[in-house]
């Protein structure tokens, strides 16, 4: 299953990061995963949030843009070579990694990969073969999957 990720830019000052989350939890959204890049001047801040389109709606009376993009979770478990099982079967099938980021669940000591791909479709149809199954947005309480 896809899920839909919130990527902001975000400039590379010492309380924009600040000012987005403590306006999200106002309302009560959670960071299930999340990631900030460097680029520069400017930053990106991927985020899973709980309720993306309250998330999206904050960042839109604030002036802030922001954009979806469609990515896929998995388990990774806590064996060291799960990881680079799963980067096997993505390379065999032709599957390019745009980036990819964790998000550990110590109260269900699990850890699960977000991973943007050149082919969504395609990945998830080639690790289901493999046995490597996608976390959907209730395995990380989610409001919202993309479509």
């Amino acid at each position: 299953m896809k899920l839909k990720q919130l990527t902001v830019p975000i400039e590379n000052s010492r309380d924009r990061l600040y000012v987005i989350m403590k306006a999200f939890s106002r309302k009560g959204i959670i960071p299930r995963a999340i990631t900030i890049v460097d680029k520069g001047d400017f930053g990106e801040l991927r985020i899973l949030a709980s309720d993306l389109k309250t998330a999206r709606q904050i960042l839109m009376q604030k002036g802030i843009p922001g954009h979806v993009d469609e990515v896929i979770a998995l388990e990774v478990g806590s064996q060291s070579e799960n990881y680079s099982k799963i980067l096997k079967k993505l390379m065999d099938a032709n599957i390019q990694i745009k980036y990819s980021y964790s998000y550990a669940d110590s109260t269900l000591g699990r850890s699960i990969m977000i991973f943007s791909l050149n082919d969504n479709e395609k990945a998830i149809e080639a690790l289901s073969i493999q046995q490597i199954h996608t976390t959907d947005c209730d395995g990380l309480d989610l409001l919202e999957a993309a479509a």
